[in-house]
Formats: structure tokens, sequence, C-alpha cells
């Protein structure tokens, strides 16, 4: 992990996923959302399964990897669907798989099913490189649900727990950011996803203990850093 008050702007772009994932738009924004985390040099793009062989194609070779959202943004895709769309997403060239889980299945007590789904996750992503995410909807989790859902990922062996998909009734706070570092130790990564907005913001996500920063602000989160290092 980066300590946040020293961070560079170079630093930062490597922790954010660049986020593009409403449901409408143009080929254009997918193409800008690319050039932009090329010249950025962020983590990857993060976009629904059906831009993943596109943007693959656009950032072949440059290291910046896509990621696809699986049973995105509810969560309540069935346990089969979600093992297909990760299969069909690691096919088409994705580097990355942020899946939401069953929050319904988590809230009636079913640690089973979400423990599977993850499990199956992280067992299709492994063998290929592609690292793991679990979104874990935090806006409609108690405390102890959020932890239980951390132990379950870290039994799972996937590579991030992160907070939110964005279309919650709530985004990442510092408070679930903290906790979720907490429950998972020091080796997990966490992203903290949703409403990130601004530099404070995001240093503040990185200061709980974040490793990656889900957003759709990225270029003006690096470009306002370089601005406070340079003293603009």
């Amino acid at each position: 992990m980066y300590p946040a008050d020293t961070l560079t702007p170079e630093q930062l772009a490597s922790m954010i996923d660049h986020t593009f994932l409403k449901p409408f738009g143009t080929a254009a924004d997918i193409e800008k959302l690319c050039e932009e985390a090329l010249r950025h040099r962020f983590a990857m793009v993060a976009v629904n399964p059906a831009e993943t062989a596109r943007c693959v194609g656009l950032l072949m070779g440059s290291g910046v990897r896509t990621g696809a959202a699986i049973g995105f943004p509810l969560g309540q895709s069935t346990s089969e669907a979600k093992a297909f769309e990760t299969r069909d997403a690691i096919a088409k060239g994705a580097g990355e798989i942020d899946m939401v889980i069953n929050v319904r299945a988590l809230q009636a007590g079913d640690d089973a099913r979400v423990l599977a789904e993850i499990a199956d996750m992280a067992a299709a992503c492994r063998p290929h490189g592609v690292i793991s995410k679990v979104i874990l909807e935090t806006c409609y989790l108690s405390d102890d649900e959020k932890r239980r859902v951390c132990r379950l990922a870290c039994e799972a062996g996937v590579d991030f727990v992160k907070t939110s998909t964005g279309f919650g009734t709530g985004g990442a706070t510092v408070s679930d950011v903290r906790l979720m570092r907490a429950a998972v130790g020091p080796a997990m990564g966490v992203k903290a996803s949703g409403g990130i907005r601004t530099l404070e913001d995001a240093l503040a996500m990185v200061r709980a203990g974040a490793t990656r920063i889900g957003t759709s602000s990225g270029v003006a989160l690096v470009e306002a850093l370089r601005a406070k290092r340079c003293g603009g």
C-alpha cells in the first residue's frame, strides 16, 4: 500500500479502476475511456461484459487491463449465470473480474451459496492470472454482514473485496473501507468504489486502507494531485 500523504500522481493512477458502467452511451465513450486509461496508465478499465472484447482490443499490449462487471449491478443472477458470465469474460480477454454478491442470500443466512459463488469466480480466474474482486454493496449490509462477506472472500481466496457498485443507495465510506481492511488483514486488496469524485475523497480511502479506487473521475483525481504536488 502506498502512503496517502506522499502518493505521487503516477502511484495514484496505478491504483485507479477507470470506470464506464452506464447502460447507455456511444462507441466514442468507450474509446475515450481506453485512451484516458492508456494516457494516465490506470490499473484497468471497468466495463460491462458486452464491452470486454472491444476494450481488450483497444488496450492490447499496453499492460492496462480490462475488467468485467459480473452479476451487475444487483447480484441477483443465478449462480450458473454468474459462472457463465465470468468464464465468457475471461475467454474474451478480461484481466479482472468484479462480481456482485447475492445480497439477499447473505441476509437470509445462506452463507454457503454466497461462498460457492465467490469460490467459483476465484477458481475460474486463478488459472488465467485474472484478478478477482467481490462487490459487497455495503449500503445494504450491517457491519456484521460486511465482516461475514470478508471472511467468505478470504476463505475463497479472492484478490480483492470491494465496497460498492455505485448503483446502490450509497457508495464507499471511510468507515466501511476501514472495517473491510481490518476484516481481511493486510494482504488482500480492498477496493473503494462509488461516489469517489474528489482527490480528498480518494486520499481518505487510501488512508483507511484502500489499495484500489473505482471511479469515473480518475483523470480529474490524477490531475488534481499533480497540481497539488506542483504547488498549483
